[in-house]
């Protein structure tokens, strides 16, 4: 039995506690937010015990913690935590600039605790048929994917880089993870970005170079409105290719002259569509020590690096 506790609760404080209450290997100890009384609401629903502050949580036997705050504070409680030798799961990004992201690889590697980030679009249907037909022998020549959000002033402290890091820490970071992690290592990133509408960067046109000669193009967008599809991914081979459109839709062409399938996940429940609910029996099984973490402090670092590359582009100028 694993004693766990969540730490934020909010949207993804929430979501996670809910797939942890379901799984018979979990207790949920209790939750902490900086506003008490929403840490006592999710506590009541969860029967645990609303907690003043992190270091309260620590002090009270947690096994592992959940840290589900706003991004630019997942790296003090990840350090507390791991300092104790409390498992993390840390949801994306692990941290907002590189010297914090090194900080936590430190104390991950010297810690005897287990980390995973929250990269759930790794074990969501739609993606994970992409990669299962690249591991099959599918060979992705280039990649166009594309992450827009319709309105960034809703909710309205999301524009607040304090608590972000900034506009590709929010969603796009799920794709630029999406593919690393289709088309392998990076070698090269050149990025264009413009603060249009808003007062910070959110418009991004990057061009990945892979290992092997592969190219990506990668844009994303803060006020596109909500048409769908404002997610996709498609990876392109010799006369074919696999796209997903948003979590709910893959449609996939093998080839000249045959049949097009289509695979629709729209009825598949919201923990499973998402992935929530694989990545956190993953996290249980690994705290367990039955298996590794399914994404782990490595893996992490290098997307944080990645990502910092991107993020590091000023108005319309190219980064080689």
């Amino acid at each position: 039995m694993i004693k766990v506790g969540i730490i934020g609760a909010g949207n993804m404080g929430r979501t996670h506690a809910e797939n942890l209450k379901a799984d018979a290997r979990v207790q949920i100890v209790g939750v902490t937010d900086l506003v008490p009384t929403r840490a006592e609401e999710l506590a009541a629903t969860l029967g645990g015990h609303a907690f003043p502050n992190v270091d309260a949580m620590l002090g009270a036997g947690v096994d592992a913690v959940y840290v589900t705050t706003p991004n630019t504070r997942h790296v003090p409680t990840s350090l507390a935590a791991l300092s104790h030798g409390v498992h993390v799961f840390c949801e994306k990004p692990m941290a907002t600039s590189l010297e914090e992201a090194r900080q936590v690889l430190e104390a991950a590697r010297a810690s005897r605790a287990v980390y995973q980030v929250g990269h759930n679009r790794r074990f969501a249907p739609a993606y994970r048929y992409l990669k299962d037909q690249i591991e099959a022998g599918f060979t992705p020549y280039l990649a166009n994917a594309k992450q827009n959000d319709g309105d960034w002033y809703n909710p309205p402290w999301i524009t607040d880089l304090s608590l972000t890091g900034g506009f590709l820490y929010e969603s796009s970071v799920h794709l630029l993870d999406m593919l690393r992690w289709l088309m392998g290592e990076v070698v090269s990133v050149q990025a264009r970005a413009k603060a249009n509408v808003y007062d910070v960067l959110n418009d991004f046109a990057i061009l990945l170079t892979f290992e092997g000669d592969r190219f990506a193009v990668f844009s994303s967008s803060a006020h596109a409105s909500w048409a769908f599809p404002f997610e996709h991914v498609e990876v392109v081979g010799e006369h074919a290719f696999v796209r997903s459109e948003e979590l709910t839709r893959v449609v996939h062409s093998p080839g000249l002259a045959q049949q097009v399938r289509i695979f629709d996940y729209s009825q598949v429940p919201r923990a499973d569509l998402w992935g929530y609910r694989e990545e956190d029996r993953l996290f249980v099984s690994a705290c367990l020590g039955w298996a590794p973490p399914a994404v782990d402090v490595e893996e992490a670092a290098n997307r944080s690096s990645f990502a910092r590359h991107a993020t590091a582009a000023r108005p319309m100028v190219a980064y080689p």
